[in-house]
């Protein structure tokens, strides 16, 4: 009896086109031409649509975390898209296994496809390459021509910040971002430092005396924002690189007799659960975390039960929520 596998190899095309046209998929981009050659080498074969059941594969799907848990713990950003993810995977009665570094494509072979999370130098991706198979990344997008991602609109998060910033009066806005170096001693910056850098320069405000970098830790908000005080160049207004961030820079802010937000405004990054419950309550670009770990699931899936076969970047919007670490200061010495 003839397969789909006999067809595609006569055709010229792959199985999972075949598998489309003669299931009439209407979302395929295929030529007209191509379509009707896979009918007709179909009947010549005597093909035979089986009956499908209602029975969907049990898939077993890898994770790949990039940070310790540890770091999560210090920045429960990935823990909600952690959390998220496995969730979905429960739900879709999905096996699970935890990947390493250290696997290999050989230790790899029983995996329908990872999910990575977390932020990836060079060599973690070609080390990934080689594990031959499909890979959903979030919250990053490493390579978008070979692997499937999906990211926070990082570049119109930062432009929402600078111009509420300003929209309140802020002309002296600073930023903690961030700047990591690992264990090979390559440095990575963190994007929205220059999209920061971009957007107050478009308006004439930007001033490098106002910005610092550190790790996503509490310690680098807390340390950073008392060099800037420290150095006098204290700004009115402060962009912190996340929530966990912004609250060490509330308590440098307490040591130093600085009330927030009447002698300096905060916005923070992530809305983490904590974050509206800050004295006052932080001011945050809210990112759908949740959301994000559950698509990677649906964007595997797409190309492991569906035969998506060209990869696809999802970018997310954020949400500026607006509390009370932000006030609004005079307009008599602002200028645009």
């Amino acid at each position: 009896m003839a397969t789909i596998k006999d067809i595609a190899a006569k055709a010229g095309v792959s199985i999972a086109t075949v598998s489309r046209v003669l299931n009439h998929d209407e979302t395929l981009n295929a030529q007209e031409e191509t379509k009707k050659r896979i009918f007709e080498i179909a009947e010549e074969l005597e093909y035979k649509v089986r009956a499908q059941k209602k029975r969907r594969k049990k898939l077993k799907i890898g994770v790949f975390y990039s940070y310790s848990p540890e770091e999560e713990l210090e920045d429960p950003y990935y823990l909600c898209i952690r959390l998220a993810l496995e969730r979905k995977l429960e739900e879709e009665g999905y096996l699970r296994q935890t990947v390493k570094m250290e696997d290999t494509a050989e230790s790899l072979s029983g995996l329908d496809g990872v999910i990575c999370t977390g932020t990836f130098t060079g060599d973690m991706i070609a080390v990934i390459e080689l594990w031959k198979c499909p890979v959903v990344f979030v919250d990053a997008n490493p390579n978008p021509e070979k692997f499937d991602s999906i990211v926070a609109d990082y570049r119109q998060a930062v432009e929402d910040i600078v111009s509420y910033l300003v929209s309140c009066g802020h002309t002296k806005i600073g930023m903690i971002g961030c700047r990591e170096v690992n264990a090979q001693g390559v440095e990575s910056l963190d994007t929205r430092l220059h999209c920061f850098q971009d957007a107050l320069t478009r308006k004439g405000l930007y001033h490098p005396e106002y910005t610092k970098y550190g790790a996503y830790y509490p310690m680098y908000g807390y340390e950073l924002l008392k060099e800037l005080y420290q150095e006098g160049n204290l700004p009115t207004a402060l962009f912190v690189a996340n929530d966990s961030m912004a609250a060490g820079s509330y308590r440098a802010a307490y040591e130093l007799g600085l009330h927030i937000p009447e002698d300096i405004s905060i916005i923070g990054f992530n809305d983490i659960p904590a974050a509206k419950y800050m004295i006052p309550p932080l001011t945050t670009v809210r990112l759908y975390m949740e959301f994000m770990g559950e698509y990677a699931v649906k964007l595997l899936e797409e190309r492991i039960l569906h035969g998506r076969e060209i990869c696809v970047k999802v970018s997310v919007p954020t949400q500026l929520c607006i509390r009370d670490s932000v006030k609004t200061v005079s307009y008599t010495h602002l200028t645009l």
